[in-house]
């Protein structure tokens, strides 16, 4: 789904640029004692190596006139690969600084499309009455998205794929809708 909302952005703005960047392929490294230590280093001072993946992706975030996330949920949340790519741009003092009335974003705001692919449902019942599982990805990604000062997060859903291939062709009919909606062609 993530990738037939990359093909319908191109569509709309056919001279954009797509970088594509697979986290479960290509996992950015965790954080380590080395990171920890080097975001202290000075605003405007030569980036440590122990920060050059974090640079490399705030950079390719701050080219980004839009960011497409395609992602499961896993356990309730984030998975880790992309837990581990939200640690490596939200750095203090490169995207957001503290100030004493709370975090400030540095980064400037663009539509990001947040594609949440799950096995059971979460923003509501399931069709047969089911409660809800609990949802700690989708306000976590806009808290922190919001942190680095990006607001404009569009999910969209594709809830119980897994329990069967008529679910799973209606879980894609309503995000196909919901694409649609937030994009109009």
């Amino acid at each position: 789904m993530a990738d037939e909302l990359v093909e319908r952005l191109q569509r709309l703005h056919p001279a954009a640029e797509v970088v594509q960047r697979d986290l479960a392929a290509n996992p950015p490294p965790l954080i380590d004692a080395a990171f920890s230590a080097a975001i202290l280093t000075p605003p405007g001072e030569t980036v440590p190596p122990a920060l050059a993946m974090s640079e490399a992706l705030i950079r390719e975030l701050e080219a980004a006139d839009a960011l497409v996330i395609g992602t499961p949920m896993n356990n309730f949340c984030v998975p880790a690969p992309l837990k581990a790519w939200i640690d490596q741009i939200v750095r203090i003092n490169r995207a957001f600084r503290s100030t004493p009335a709370g975090k400030v974003g540095l980064l400037r705001d663009r539509p990001v499309y947040l594609v949440v692919a799950s096995g059971g449902w979460f923003t509501g019942p399931s069709p047969i009455g089911t409660p809800a599982q609990p949802d700690f990805l989708t306000p976590y990604m806009r808290v922190i998205l919001a942190t680095i000062g990006i607001h404009d997060l569009n999910v969209i859903t594709l809830e119980g794929v897994t329990r069967g291939a008529e679910q799973a062709e209606r879980a894609v009919a309503h995000a196909r809708a919901e694409m649609v909606r937030l994009l109009p062609e």
